[in-house]
């Protein structure tokens, strides 16, 4: 099984005083999804919290913690072979961990509407989960772009990667 590297991250976002924030969780918190979810859990959003995470150059997860409501997002459920936090994600979806013959295509799995009130449908996001020639880290800085707070994301992402 893959750990956790130097590489991953978990961006919190969020809307505080009508202006998106965000914030670099700790990297303790990607080795598992009740990590992600608890820690999410605890900023200050009303309106709730968004947890975008990065695992390597392999996939993403997207939370959504809204009150009681939590919605789960996998680019990719074949991750879930090598991937502890994938297969995490799988089993809170309730969906088993696909075989090796079932491995040729990148399949996304869960909420594919968590972004949709948003502006980016089921279509979009899926679209973009199985585009090879993207990293996890830029399809999910693309996807804070088009929901409106690319900025706060870049400017936590910088500060992950010193850019």
């Amino acid at each position: 099984m893959a750990e956790v590297t130097s590489g991953d991250f978990c961006i919190a976002v969020y809307l505080e005083d009508n202006a998106w924030e965000a914030e670099v969780l700790p990297a303790a918190v990607i080795g598992s999804l009740e990590s992600i979810i608890h820690t999410l859990r605890q900023q200050p959003s009303i309106g709730g919290v968004f947890g975008f995470t990065a695992v390597g150059d392999d996939f993403f997860v997207i939370t959504r913690v809204a009150g009681g409501n939590i919605s789960v997002f996998l680019s990719d459920l074949t991750a879930s072979v090598d991937w502890p936090l994938a297969s995490q994600v799988l089993e809170y979806l309730d969906i088993p961990v696909p075989y090796d013959e079932d491995l040729d295509q990148v399949l996304p799995a869960g909420d594919l509407s968590i972004l949709a009130d948003l502006g980016v449908d089921e279509m979009e996001l899926c679209a973009l989960s199985g585009d090879l020639d993207l990293f996890p880290d830029e399809v999910l800085a693309s996807l804070a772009r088009r929901v409106g707070f690319g900025s706060a994301f870049d400017r936590a992402l910088a500060s992950i990667t010193g850019q």
